[in-house]
């Protein structure tokens, strides 16, 4: 199995057990699932009754993004200044990053990089910003965003943040 860790925080992003594809050769695009989790939840195989499933609900179980729970993602806020000031650091510090691991990469890069974030810009108002599990403002921001039917969410994160570790 391989974890995607944010190159910049450590932070794990992704795994391959979901399924990845690549937009662009720049960005990794993942399908997202809503599932409904509940604190303490344990399978004893046993099927619960109508009243235990309503009583699961009345106890806390909520509804999340399978991959934002699966990877403890945290929503951030931006306005789009913000996101284009963050967004400009962060890809000086993954070219960066490129330059002392993979130097034949950061033309490539640059360019669909570039094209990319214009994409972003233009649907500014159709996304929601996650940040991995420490927070830190210097690492990548995943976007949430939906597919044409309005109801599949999608995650997409930037393939030259991430590195795969085989766990």
């Amino acid at each position: 199995m391989l974890v995607f860790e944010d190159v910049l925080t450590g932070d794990e992003m992704l795994s391959d057990a979901y399924d990845i594809k690549t937009v662009d050769d720049v960005v990794y695009e993942v399908d997202c699932q809503m599932i409904i989790v509940k604190e303490g939840d344990v399978d004893i195989g046993a099927n619960p009754s109508a009243e235990e499933a309503e009583e699961a609900l009345e106890a806390g179980a909520e509804q999340v993004n399978n991959v934002v729970h699966s990877f403890r993602l945290q929503s951030t806020q931006f306005d789009k200044k913000s996101y284009l000031t963050y967004l400009k650091g962060y890809m000086k510090a993954v070219k960066a990053k490129l330059e002392t691991t993979k130097p034949e990469r950061v033309p490539v890069f640059e360019k669909a990089a570039a094209a990319f974030a214009k994409k972003i810009v233009t649907n500014f108002k159709d996304y929601e910003f996650y940040t991995g599990e420490s927070m830190d403002t210097e690492g990548m921001v995943a976007l949430l965003n939906y597919r044409e039917d309005g109801i599949t969410p999608y995650l997409t994160f930037w393939k030259d943040g991430l590195r795969e570790v085989k766990i």
